[in-house]
């Protein structure tokens, strides 16, 4: 500990309770892509959805990445984890999750502009992303393999 002092473990809290936030909205937001494409481009259904899913990014995704980072990163410094190789596991889901953030959001675009380049199938396949890449994060952390 060294320049967190006593703040480490609140740090550590913080971290953890934006990665359940950010998991929820990664989980949440394709389910929202499934029933959005069933509705009829510019009608008021497809104008609520489209609020929804802004909603959704605006207020739980991107703040809670964005937080999820900085209580990374001072976790990282603070422990000197760039010497593991359980965390650089750790880093390349986090980058890779951080990529499917980006994603969603460009999908959430093309919802909005009423285009519907994925089907249902493929929607709820990438809905599996986040369930994997948090399974392999959770190992790297607990069980440090190596």
């Amino acid at each position: 500990m060294a320049y967190l002092g006593a703040a480490y473990l609140w740090v550590k809290a913080a971290h953890v309770i934006f990665v359940i936030f950010l998991m929820a909205g990664l989980f949440m937001m394709p389910r929202f892509f499934v029933y959005h494409q069933e509705t009829v481009p510019g009608s008021p259904e497809d104008k609520r959805w489209i609020e929804r899913e802004g909603r959704l990014l605006k207020i739980i995704l991107n703040p809670s990445l964005i937080l999820v980072w900085v209580f990374g990163l001072m976790l990282m410094v603070e422990i000197g984890a760039w010497h593991f190789g359980w965390f650089h596991l750790k880093l390349l889901f986090v980058l890779g999750l951080s990529g499917y953030h980006g994603w969603i959001a460009s999908y959430t675009k093309k919802l909005a502009r009423g285009e519907r380049p994925l089907g249902d199938r493929q929607l709820r396949m990438l809905n599996e992303i986040p369930g994997v890449a948090a399974a392999v994060i959770v190992i790297a952390v607990i069980v440090k393999p190596f």
